[in-house]
């Protein structure tokens, strides 16, 4: 055959529905066709064989970061890596190996997944999620079978194993409880019975320790989403902007897919990596991105002790005992043996006792006192629900009614635009049944110091009442009910930054909330700022367009420097610094990667931050939000200082103040550098990019940040014109082709063309087609 007709041949086949392979109907089967920067596109008959071609293809790209996972999942890291090792922290915050393989076997020894697993829909997944996630554990194993490993990190090694369904959804009840009880892997374990009375918490420290850990938990995940409506676009439809921030090398990172079950099914975009279901992304007229919401997904439980009995505890005058959980993992010692190491946790019927929160909030277990931490999302095994749902969602009220009835969200908001033109903003998430009359009557005392500035309440657990009950519409006991969120539908545009819900749009405030959702009339972020101004100022220009949108995410404007460059400059030049001055004055206030002063003013700024100083004269002002605070406080010794050490800083480094930022902001991709722009938090860079600093040369590598990028319009034909990017490529095999392949395209600020119609497929170039075919497991 010629090489002309064997391509006609293979595109043919490319057009034509996936049939089984035998007559039987016990097969799977799945075609992969590859498009630019190696997104696969797997075409599949039922849900079945979508999840053994969506396997096989994120086995193929990373099949030692979903490895890794899996022996997390299992609780054998200390047998295969040491109980002293670090895992990534992709999966909970556990700080060592045997902390991680302690909460996981807890789970795992309680047999919730797999309770939850035989709860009928919505309770629990629907069947179609059981098939992806079944055919999915089929497609890992069967791309294991072929030997095809070449990544180093995980070639010939001892734990990469077949898996099953079960470790899918381990996985997902993983990622839903991973800002609740994922949070407290440490200290589950800390935690013991005293020898003696502790000192209990000073509200005043209780009280700033609280804001920390809300700020604690709001810096392990974040993104930005921009939903504009049709009255704001040129083609009178809706516009979607998606920029989550993840971490860019555990395995808790995005990997894009498109996938399609003829007359079901047709839906593209990125899945957390593991995931048999996309997790944000498109279809033909609709589009849906999240960002980590604000709302407070767990609470504690204070627990009046029994006396001389520091185990039990009494609920409406009724001594309970705790329950001493022993949990015994397997660990390799230096001397190559495997050996049982023991760990006991404490559990009460609030959830488990722990000592300490995040490191920040003391939680002394005293012997008339202890604390446990409840995490509604512990019986929530719904997300993937909400996840398929949304993908065959054909309008924002569809995607709104998707996930109040699913109601499987943990920890994100739900941004959407729709080929309609409508634009909306949800925040439907799984949260304590506390609104702010049941936290007034039920809080401690420290609860009532806390609660204001944090969501976080301490409920009184002596009262059977103070117990989080069933509330109307909810789909379990103990969860806020979901008429109570706040949810806004806008002509012109809703966005999102991590802020709460209260400035969604500045001319639409969200107020009258429960506090556990989230703050209101409060100081927004620089991020967040940033993002409203942004969209002030293209409005005021006219209506968006797609390529306005990838603008505005990859221009990195820098709000900081916008606000207090200019007075830094006058700072700098009173204080006698000379060229430093002059970098800084001709500095386009930007964190682009041919920015230069960019650097210096990141290192100042930094330092001037988190000094504690107040940076500004004029305060914040819930009458001004987007412009307060301003004005820089040049009189403020910390601010001075900042700028001076900032300065010795770079010369100490060798380098000079106005180096292009992207010599000193890079990555490097088999052996070679690759410049990366985007700024920090505290800049006010919507790319958001988070470095290793590495003095003497800069940030020479990024640990999280922008990760998934997508710009999605529509024009009415249900061929979306869409342009994606995923900053850290396909792939974490060093191997691969896609490996930094999209990462060399961010640094450039370039986009790729998001095909989804079957034309744009078939026409892509170097089009490479996989066709995989096995039994059902």
């Amino acid at each position: 055959m010629s090489r002309v007709g064997a391509v006609i041949l293979l595109l043919a086949a490319c057009l034509l529905p996936v049939t089984p392979a035998v007559a039987d109907g016990r097969d799977m089967s799945a075609t992969i066709r590859y498009t630019e920067y190696g997104v696969p596109h797997v075409r599949a008959r039922d849900h079945t064989s979508l999840g053994f071609g969506t396997g096989y293809a994120a086995a193929r790209d990373n099949v030692c970061l979903i490895a890794q996972g899996v022996v997390t999942l299992r609780g054998e890291r200390s047998r295969y890596f040491g109980a002293n090792g670090a895992p990534d922290e992709s999966l909970s915050s556990a700080t060592t190996n045997l902390a991680s393989d302690t909460y996981f076997r807890t789970i795992n020894d309680s047999g919730v997944v797999e309770r939850l697993l035989t709860r009928p829909y919505p309770y629990g997944p629907r069947p179609e999620v059981r098939e992806l996630s079944r055919g999915w554990a089929a497609g890992y194993n069967r791309f294991l079978r072929e030997g095809a490993i070449r990544d180093p990190a995980c070639a010939g090694a001892r734990w990469l194993t077949p898996i099953t369904e079960i470790d899918v959804h381990r996985r997902a009840y993983a990622l839903t409880v991973l800002l609740g009880s994922g949070l407290a892997a440490d200290e589950m374990i800390a935690a013991t019975p005293p020898a003696r009375t502790s000192p209990s918490p000073r509200p005043r420290d209780a009280v700033r320790a609280a804001r920390a850990v809300r700020r604690v938990i709001g810096g392990s995940a974040g993104s930005n989403a921009i939903a504009v409506g049709g009255g704001a676009t040129t083609t009178g439809r809706g516009l979607l902007l998606g920029n989550p921030h993840f971490p860019w090398h555990t395995g808790r990172r995005f990997w894009q897919v498109h996938q399609t079950i003829p007359g079901r099914l047709d839906v593209s975009g990125a899945a957390v990596l593991g995931s048999p279901i996309v997790s944000m992304g498109f279809n033909g007229i609709f589009a849906w991105s999240h960002t980590v919401a604000s709302g407070m997904v767990f609470s504690l439980t204070q627990l009046r002790l029994a006396p001389g009995d520091p185990t039990s505890y009494v609920v409406d005058g009724r001594r309970e005992r705790m329950t001493r959980r022993e949990v015994t993992v397997q660990a390799r010692q230096p001397d190559g043996s495997v050996r049982p190491v023991t760990r006991v946790q404490w559990w009460t019927r609030y959830g488990p006792v722990i000592t300490s929160l995040l490191g920040e909030l003391d939680l002394p277990w005293t012997t008339s006192a202890a604390f446990a931490l409840s995490d509604p999302n512990r019986i929530n095994l719904r997300f993937m629900n909400t996840d398929l749902e949304l993908g065959t969602a054909g309008s924002t009220g569809d995607a709104l009614r998707t996930l109040k009835r699913t109601q499987g969200m943990p920890w994100v908001n739900t941004i959407a635009a729709d080929a309609r033109g409508k634009a909306l903003y949800a925040q439907q998430q799984v949260l304590p049944n506390i609104p702010d009359a049941f936290a007034q009557r039920c809080n401690t005392a420290l609860g009532r110091q806390i609660f204001p500035h944090s969501g976080l309440a301490v409920l009184d657990g002596s009262r059977e009442v103070c117990t989080p009950g069933q509330a109307p519409g909810a789909l379990q006991p103990g969860i806020l009910a979901p008429d109570r969120y706040p949810v806004l539908e806008r002509p012109d545009y809703v966005t999102n930054s991590n802020d709460s819900h209260w400035l969604t749009n500045p001319a639409q405030p969200l107020e009258g909330f429960d506090r556990i959702i989230g703050d209101e009339r409060t100081e927004r972020s620089l991020r967040t700022r940033s993002g409203l101004v942004a969209m002030r100022d293209r409005l005021a220009t006219g209506p968006f367009t797609r390529a306005a949108m990838q603008g505005l995410v990859l221009s990195n404007r820098d709000l900081a420097g916008a606000l207090a460059a200019g007075d830094t400059v006058r700072m700098c030049r009173a204080l006698g610094l000379g060229e430093p001055c002059e970098a800084l004055r001709r500095w386009d206030r930007r964190s682009a990667v041919g920015s230069r002063g960019a650097l210096l003013f990141e290192r100042y700024w930094r330092r001037a931050v988190d000094s504690g100083a107040d940076v500004w004269k004029v305060p914040f002002r819930a009458s001004d939000p987007v412009g307060t605070p301003r004005v820089l406080n040049t009189g403020a010794p910390a601010v001075r200082k900042a700028l001076t050490d900032a300065v010795a800083e770079l010369n100490a480094s060798g380098i000079p103040f106005d180096a292009p930022l992207g010599r000193h902001q890079y990555v490097v991709r088999q052996g070679k550098r690759i410049p990366i722009g985007g700024g920090d938090e505290h800049l006010g860079v919507l790319n958001l990019i988070q470095a290793r600093w590495t003095p003497g040369k800069g940030y020479t590598e990024v640990d999280f940040g922008s990760s998934y990028l997508q710009v999605v319009s529509f024009d009415g034909d249900r061929c979306p014109d869409a342009r994606t990017l995923l900053t850290y490529a396909q792939s974490a095999d060093p191997t691969s082709s896609h490996f930094a392949d999209q990462t060399r395209l961010f640094s450039r600020g370039r986009w790729a063309v998001g095909r989804f119609c079957e034309k744009d497929i078939v026409s892509a170039p170097g089009l490479k087609v996989v066709r995989i075919t096995d039994r059902r497991p």
